[in-house]
C-alpha cells in the first residue's frame, strides 16, 4: 500500500487507488481511512479545486455566487466540498460499512476492448473484502451522497432532487473515465514517458559488446 501511495500521473496527479496486484488482500478500516485522507490532504487536490472554481468562474457557473475574489472563493469551497465528500463517503465511509474494496483493480493485460470493459464495470460492480464481486454501493451512494449534501452550500437555483441525480451521474461518468485512465497509465507512462530511461538501462547488444 506504501507502494502505491507513490503512484502518480505526470508526477503530479495522485493514483493512490489504484492496484495492479490482481490477488491483493483486502484493507481494512483504518487502511481504507488513511487511503481517503491521503487524497483529501494532498496538494493536487487543493489545485484541482482551483481548477474548477476558475473554469466555473470564467463561465460564470453558479452564476448566484458572483464574481471577483468572493465569488472564486465561494466556487473553491464548493468544489473542495464535493471532492472531499465523495472521498470521504465513496472511499471509506461505505468501504467500510459495506466491506468492499474501494481500490481499482488493473487488469494490465488482454485486449483494449477488455480492458476498456473491465474499467466500465468496476465503476458499478465493486471487490468484496470476503472474496468475490457485488454492485459498488461504495461509488452509487458516494456520489448520490455527495450529490445530496451539495444541495446544502450551492446556490438556491442549483439545488433540488433532479440536480442531484444529474451531478450523481456526471460523478459516476467522470469516476469511469478516470478508471480508464488508471487501467491504460502505467502503459502511457511506460511507453512515452519512461522510453528514454529504458534505453539507457538497457543498450542495444552492439554497444555491450564494445
Amino acid at each position: 500500500m506504501r507502494q502505491e501511495e507513490k503512484q502518480r500521473a505526470l508526477g503530479i496527479v495522485p493514483l493512490f487507488g489504484m492496484t495492479s496486484v490482481h490477488n491483493a488482500p483486502p484493507l481494512t478500516s483504518k487502511q481504507k481511512f488513511r487511503l481517503m485522507a491521503r487524497t483529501m490532504i494532498d496538494p493536487f487536490t487543493f489545485v484541482s479545486a482551483g481548477i474548477t472554481a476558475g473554469l466555473g468562474q470564467a463561465t460564470n457557473s453558479f452564476s448566484q455566487y458572483g464574481q471577483g475574489a468572493t465569488g472564486f472563493a465561494k466556487r473553491y469551497g464548493a468544489a473542495f466540498a464535493d471532492n472531499a465528500d465523495s472521498n470521504f463517503f465513496s472511499n471509506f465511509v461505505y468501504p467500510s460499512l459495506f466491506k468492499q474494496d474501494p481500490r481499482y483493480f488493473r487488469l494490465g493485460e488482454g485486449s483494449v476492448k477488455k480492458r476498456v470493459g473491465t474499467a466500465i464495470v468496476q465503476e458499478f460492480v465493486a471487490r468484496k473484502d470476503s472474496g468475490g464481486h457485488t454492485i459498488s454501493y461504495s461509488n452509487i451512494l458516494g456520489a448520490l451522497t455527495a450529490g445530496s449534501i451539495s444541495n446544502i452550500y450551492y446556490p438556491t437555483e442549483d439545488r433540488g432532487f433532479g440536480l442531484t441525480m444529474s451531478r450523481a451521474a456526471t460523478a459516476l461518468g467522470w469516476g469511469t473515465l478516470g478508471d480508464v485512465l488508471l487501467e491504460f497509465w502505467p502503459d502511457i507512462d511506460q511507453k512515452w514517458f519512461h522510453k528514454h530511461s529504458r534505453q539507457a538501462t538497457n543498450p542495444p547488444t552492439g554497444e555491450l559488446s564494445k
